[in-house]
């Protein structure tokens, strides 16, 4: 299988939560603690600690501590690419061999 397939899989799977893609959403607005994080959710810490190793481990996400605390932003180089590789694949193909 192609490795692209594979990564644009793996951004799906860690976006196929509703709570991941609302923290994407608060994300999108800059850098957060986690602890704000937390505040926007009716979870557990570890709750949220798994969901933020999911998004992560696709690369969506980065975290970096301050202190006690880490801090998450966007990657916006894996989601613009991301959103570059869905482009290309929903574009209009017609007339194209399939495989």
């Amino acid at each position: 299988m192609n490795n692209q397939y594979v990564k644009i899989a793996k951004v799906f799977k860690a976006l196929s939560d509703p709570k991941r893609v609302k923290i994407i959403d608060l994300l999108s607005c800059g850098e957060m603690c986690g602890c704000v994080l937390l505040k926007c959710f009716e979870i557990t810490q570890p709750t949220l600690a798994h969901d933020m190793k999911v998004l992560t481990e696709a690369g969506i996400v980065t975290s970096r501590r301050e202190g006690k605390k880490t801090i998450y932003a966007l990657n916006m180089k894996v989601l613009k690419n991301f959103q570059k590789q869905m482009e290309g694949i929903i574009k209009d193909n017609s007339g194209k061999n399939p495989c």
